[in-house]
């Protein structure tokens, strides 16, 4: 008597590299699950879950390659969920917005239906099937990634562009705004000054009206001391101003 499984087992694939329909080589690493639906057939046609192996690998493999080799690079990379438009960090910037027909998730789906077609005659009976990674070979891979460093150096570089025409409208208005409070304090400053001239030249007014033989005195004096150093001799005639000052000075005191 021989017993079989009557659990889901696992099938899965080996990685392999396959061109799409784009010429374009993609790494795959794909998964299944099985099951034994009919023990006799089974026995008949497999006989073991070794021979089984064997079979969904020439069933499995083959109708991968058959989908993808039909299909472009995208379909295979991006899913049918994704939304036009957004970025996502695993495809470049040319495949983003490259339309698809199909996408990851239908292919997965249309791989299922085409091996479970062909599993029934040998007795067993496919659950599912998935693609574990998919992913660039090391050539597209680099080429993928260069792509994607341009694409970004560009974004980049907009960026900065921006930001350094926003610093120049900035500094622009600084500078008018700094101009305008500049020009606003030389005219107040200005305006203070004239009415501190005006207010100096009032007290002068006041001060010569009251005694204008003092003033005239006192700014000679004031002139005197500003032009005669300490070791300055003065020599002053009987015709000088000061003279007269001087002069009339002591009279003034000898009459008192």
């Amino acid at each position: 008597m021989q017993f079989f499984e009557k659990r889901i087992l696992i099938w899965d694939g080996a990685p392999n590299q396959i061109p799409t329909n784009d010429k374009t080589f993609v790494y795959l690493d794909t998964t299944a699950r099985w099951r034994i639906s009919d023990p006799l057939q089974f026995l008949r046609a497999v006989n073991n879950e070794n021979r089984a192996q064997t079979i969904l690998d020439d069933i499995i493999d083959s109708t991968v390659r058959d989908l993808v080799n039909k299909n472009n690079l995208v379909e295979i990379i991006r899913s049918s969920d994704w939304v036009m438009g957004e970025w996502r960090g695993g495809v470049s910037e040319e495949e983003k917005f490259e339309p698809i027909e199909y996408g990851r998730d239908k292919i997965s789906d249309m791989i299922f239906e085409a091996a479970s077609k062909l599993t029934p005659k040998y007795g067993i009976e496919l659950v599912d099937f998935m693609f574990k990674r998919v992913n660039y070979i090391e050539s597209v891979r680099t080429r993928v990634y260069d792509r994607m460093i341009s694409e970004r150096k560009r974004i980049a570089a907009e960026k900065r562009a921006l930001g350094e025409g926003q610093k120049a409208e900035i500094l622009g208005k600084v500078e008018r705004q700094l101009k305008e409070i500049t020009s606003q304090a030389s005219r107040e400053a200005q305006e203070i000054k004239g009415k501190a001239d005006a207010e100096a030249a009032r007290i002068y007014a006041d001060a010569y009206n009251k005694d204008p033989d003092f003033y005239a005195f006192y700014k000679s004096l004031e002139s005197y001391s500003q032009s005669i150093g300490e070791n300055t001799r003065l020599i002053i005639g009987s015709d000088s101003e000061f003279y007269k000052f001087l002069n009339s000075s002591q009279g003034k005191q000898g009459q008192k």
